[in-house]
């Protein structure tokens, strides 16, 4: 083997990968495209594979209840097959990508949400050599029925505290990715003794489950609770409730019943 392509096989002088999106903004459901620029190194290469896909950093509770960070990939596309790729040479590829209507948010009313970081993962496969890859931030906007929910929230006197992703499963919910995303809320004056709620969204492309607790204990969905709520929005006719009243009449009636407010 001569020394350019063995220092290739270990990552120097070898092949590179670059991303470039069209459009940073997204929506659930929606599509993210772009290309992806290959670079050929010092030497020729055999390239395997070249895939795209949507990565998220999401929290794990492992042993004795000690919580960490893992990266979890939650879609994958394979961009065409295998095939040479000349020193020097530049290739181009250009893809699609769908959102997946799970996708959390990482925006909105203007603002990023603390703690997302979800992107656009890119990796080349390359035959007796070091993997090269690219990750790429998006920005994920809510659906005009998840804003209408959080504007609910906001016409209320509700304010952003955090928003995390985690690992699992909230029962009773059409969920099918392996994590999901808890926004969680300070409350106002008038709602005293509630210390947060905390909102989640699980979409498909007609309808979402709305799943709210209050002063809920980490890691337990408790259905039999008056302090857990799970309803359906239809994406398309969500207009015709007035969801700051809704919200405002369900923590009332658990305040009340809890001695509260």
């Amino acid at each position: 083997m001569g020394f350019k392509r063995l220092l290739a096989s270990l990552g120097a002088g070898g092949a590179s990968v670059e991303t470039v999106l069209a459009d940073m903004n997204v929506v659930p459901g929606g599509v993210v495209q772009g290309e992806v620029r290959i670079q050929g190194g010092s030497v020729d290469q055999s390239i395997q594979g070249l895939s795209v896909g949507l990565q998220a950093r999401v929290e794990v509770e492992g042993h004795d209840d000690q919580e960490y960070k893992q990266n979890i990939e939650f879609t994958k596309v394979r961009l065409g097959g295998a095939f040479s790729l000349q020193a020097e040479a530049v290739h181009t590829v250009p893809f699609s990508l769908e959102i997946p209507w799970e996708t959390p948010i990482t925006n909105f009313a203007g603002h990023e949400l603390r703690g997302m970081h979800i992107g656009v993962t890119t990796e080349l496969a390359i035959a007796n050599a070091v993997d090269s890859g690219d990750l790429d931030p998006i920005t994920v906007h809510p659906l005009p029925a998840q804003q209408a929910i959080l504007d609910a929230f906001g016409r209320l006197g509700f304010h952003f505290k955090s928003a995390d992703l985690e690992r699992g499963h909230i029962r009773g919910t059409r969920q099918q990715l392996p994590f999901y995303q808890e926004i969680e809320f300070y409350p106002p004056q008038q709602y005293r003794g509630l210390n947060q709620v905390e909102l989640s969204f699980v979409s498909d492309d007609r309808e979402m489950d709305v799943v709210l607790e209050m002063d809920k204990k980490p890691g337990l969905f408790s259905e039999g609770s008056d302090s857990y709520r799970a309803f359906q929005v239809g994406l398309h006719d969500y207009q015709s409730t007035d969801w700051a009243a809704y919200l405002n009449q369900w923590l009332s009636e658990v305040g009340s019943r809890r001695s509260w407010f």
